[in-house]
């Protein structure tokens, strides 16, 4: 009966993979971007390349749920797990070590809040010329879990701008809150870039923006009426000239002139025509009629 509960415990511990055999991963950390929750880790001393892990994320109440199993790569991505995830929460993270039966002991990350741990990461910013000025368009990062606004309420942003070439010489522009902003007085024909950074509440900052770079145009506002009518002219003098120049050619093209056949032209010889053409003029019969004006009495 020993040899029996003794065979069942190593049946047991096989099937479920033996831990201690093999070494841990080392300096595990957790780290949140946007309100993501990603599990980091260097391999154990003497990896091999058939080694796997398998992370898992932990609340304060319970196990997550199962992020990565048996995966190559040293790194765990709980992001997917959105319905088991809060923007308040308070988390930490472990993993262990994989190689055939065996199995490396738990090793645990440091615990992380995801609302006042996590990393802000930069805004997208475009930049539109429209002449000598140039309008900035800030569009914040999007999050993992909910939205900036949602988690940190109203935002501000800090500009930064300055001459190509001339980075000493920047300016900025601090607590905007609207994400557009025009800059004016700029000069001419000048490449200017860009930066901008998120303040959020509690004195939290994004990582700022990439530069970017526009180059500005001409600072002569344009007046389009006068631009179309200057058009316009410029158009209709060459116009005006050729219809001077092929102004009968142009009077035959719409009013062609048509000749009458010949036989209309000529001199009609039917004997009915001559003895019209011969004969005297008819006698006038008239009548002579005298007016007299008659006289009424009394006037």
């Amino acid at each position: 009966m020993y040899s029996n509960i003794l065979k069942y415990v190593m049946l047991l511990i096989t099937s479920s993979g033996t831990t201690g055999f093999i070494n841990p991963p080392r300096n595990v950390r957790l780290n949140s971007t946007n309100m993501n929750m990603v599990l980091r880790w260097d391999s154990p001393e003497g990896a091999t390349n058939d080694l796997l892990y398998t992370a898992e994320c932990i609340s304060s109440v319970r196990i997550c749920q199962m992020g990565c199993v048996n995966i190559s790569t040293l790194e765990c991505d709980f992001s997917n797990l959105s319905n088991y995830l809060s923007v308040y929460g308070r988390y930490k993270a472990r993993v262990k070590a994989i190689q055939g039966p065996e199995n490396s002991s738990w090793v645990e990350s440091k615990p992380i809040t995801m609302d006042s741990d996590t990393t802000i990461g930069p805004p997208n910013v475009q930049l539109i010329s429209t002449g000598a000025r140039i309008q900035i368009e800030i569009e914040d990062p999007e999050f993992a879990i909910s939205n900036i606004k949602s988690v940190f309420g109203d935002l501000t942003y800090n500009i930064t701008y300055w001459n190509e070439g001339q980075s000493e010489k920047r300016k900025h522009i601090s607590n905007l809150r609207q994400n557009q902003i025009l800059l004016q007085d700029l000069d001419s024909w000048t490449t200017y870039c860009v930066q901008v950074q998120i303040n959020a509440a509690r004195n939290k900052y994004s990582q700022p923006s990439q530069k970017v770079c526009k180059r500005t145009a001409s600072n002569v506002a344009v007046d389009v009426p006068s631009l179309v009518i200057f058009l316009f002219v410029i158009m209709a003098i060459p116009l005006l000239v050729t219809a001077v120049v092929y102004r009968r050619r142009i009077s035959i093209f719409f009013c062609p002139e048509d000749n009458l056949p010949q036989y209309l032209l000529a001199t009609p010889s039917s004997s009915p025509y001559k003895n019209m053409c011969n004969s005297d003029r008819p006698e006038e019969i008239y009548s002579s009629v005298d007016v007299i004006a008659e006289e009424i009495p009394g006037r």
